[in-house]
């Protein structure tokens, strides 16, 4: 993909949304004031789950690369499994580590933990009495046979059909009707930690939908998961997309964005 004669593209991408969306959601303060100083997220978080200072190419250094794991891995209620399908075995990591590994870092992050079981206990409440219940700026209610959680921007995500069932574990568990691994229509199982992805990348969406309107001055041809392609004059400033696409709106108050970016004579990875 290459801009127009005389123009260039600038590709701008926010800086690890996710991770900032959740902690600020759930409350997780030391990850935010991480964010907000322009630490290192992974070093803070290897310090956090093991005690010690970590510094990048410093002293314990080589902590950082488990806490970027754990951090990439266990956000969403991962485990050992999450670790492993995240290449944590490949990248020289023991089996025996990863428990431990994961222990750590919800020992480390524990009002996340809590977001996770906070909107497992809302969604199941409202399944089986079908009543609205607001939880970490959602709100969860039941209409017409869907579950509905409404977002912050007041966009809707929809559950078909839910109904509480019993999982592999013999524990309670919330199911609903949906596209499935097989692309058939068939009864899907979630938990909190899912309904957090869920909610945390709509909510990224939406933080993008709204950059592409503050940049509605721009041509953007394209984009990419939470990455924006615009076509600009070769005067426009790198500096100036980055600090429009770092504006939280009103709904999202507070909220710490930060946007990198590059310029380029075609589309490519930085």
């Amino acid at each position: 993909f290459i801009p127009k004669p005389g123009m260039k593209f600038i590709v701008a991408d926010f800086a690890q949304i996710e991770m900032r969306l959740t902690a600020f959601y759930a409350g997780e303060q030391w990850v935010i004031d991480t964010f907000e100083h322009g630490g290192d997220i992974y070093c803070e978080t290897a310090s956090q789950m093991f005690g010690v200072p970590v510094k990048k190419h410093g002293i314990n250094g080589h902590l950082r690369q488990k806490g970027k794991q754990a951090s990439l891995s266990c956000s969403y209620g991962g485990s050992t499994g999450a670790l492993i399908a995240m290449g944590a075995v490949k990248n020289g990591m023991k089996e025996e580590e990863l428990q431990p590994l994961v222990d750590a870092w919800r020992a480390a992050n524990p009002n996340i933990v809590q977001f996770w079981y906070d909107l497992d206990k809302a969604a199941k409440k409202v399944i089986k009495e079908k009543l609205t219940v607001k939880t970490h700026g959602l709100t969860f209610f039941y209409k017409s046979g869907f579950m509905f959680i409404e977002l912050p921007s007041k966009r809707r995500l929809a559950y078909a059909k839910p109904k509480i069932g019993e999982n592999r574990f013999g524990s309670e568990s919330i199911t609903y009707m949906g596209i499935g691994t097989t692309k058939k229509w068939e009864r899907l199982e979630t938990f909190g930690g899912k309904l957090v992805e869920n909610c945390i990348q709509a909510i990224a969406r939406d933080l993008l939908l709204y950059s592409m309107k503050t940049l509605s001055e721009f041509s953007i041809v394209g984009h990419v998961h939470d990455e924006l392609i615009i076509e600009c004059p070769m005067d426009t400033s790198i500096e100036f997309v980055c600090e429009q696409m770092s504006k939280a709106p009103s709904w999202a108050k507070g909220l710490l964005l930060r946007a990198d970016g590059y310029e380029c004579k075609f589309y490519k990875k930085d």
